[in-house]
């Protein structure tokens, strides 16, 4: 359902709302189980961390700091001021995140655990101090960049070398614009050549010199 691509966790909570992730997605944090899985997948929890508490209270204060990190970020791009985002950010940061332990797991490896049941106020502090991390660290806001994908807004850092990369991701969003830049291609030439198949030279067309 979701991806953990941008660089930051912060980033990759922003791109679980359907305007801040790939074209076509919805919302993907619609409910608290929803929510318990991209804890999981986040490793913000370790797997099999109890989440008893968690319910329909927890999905709305992700979605606010998540409406908070969006507008925060897309000011560090030329948006307009996120007013009271940087507030309220700084006030979830200042809570304390759950404390990790070492323990022994079913094989006798060491696996991480945390030192207790962790809460909603807990977990928002992890991602709001990450986002606090990026923006006042000049390296990764200044790598800070928007998808140019067609209907694509995720926001990632951009580690490449020469700080060239235009999309979130190669695979996805570069790979979709290839297709449709060779779709525009081939549409283009059926349109030049006529009907049929691109390339395909109609009876009543003369091929132009120099093509075989």
């Amino acid at each position: 359902m979701w991806r953990f691509d941008a660089g930051r966790i912060c980033l990759d909570l922003v791109a679980t709302e359907s305007a801040g992730g790939v074209p076509g997605t919805c919302e993907q944090l619609d409910e608290p189980g929803h929510l318990a899985q991209w804890l999981y997948d986040a490793r913000l929890v370790p797997p099999g961390t109890v989440l008893d508490a968690l319910d329909d209270t927890w999905v709305v204060r992700f979605h606010e700091l998540r409406s908070d990190i969006y507008r925060l970020m897309a000011a560090q791009l030329g948006g307009p001021p996120a007013d009271g985002a940087l507030e309220r950010v700084n006030s979830l940061a200042s809570g304390a995140p759950p404390g990790p332990r070492a323990v022994r797991g079913a094989d006798g490896d060491l696996v991480r655990a945390l030192s207790a049941a962790p809460d909603c106020a807990g977990l928002l502090a992890v991602v709001a101090r990450d986002a606090v991390d990026l923006l006042t660290d000049p390296v990764a806001r200044a790598a800070l960049r928007r998808c140019q994908g067609e209907a694509c807004h995720r926001l990632y850092l951009d580690t490449s070398r020469g700080g060239r990369r235009r999309w979130c991701s190669g695979e996805v969003c570069g790979n979709r614009e290839r297709v449709a830049r060779h779709r525009r291609r081939a549409s283009g030439t059926a349109d030049a050549y006529g009907p049929g198949e691109p390339g395909a030279w109609g009876p009543a067309k003369e091929i132009p010199p120099g093509v075989e």
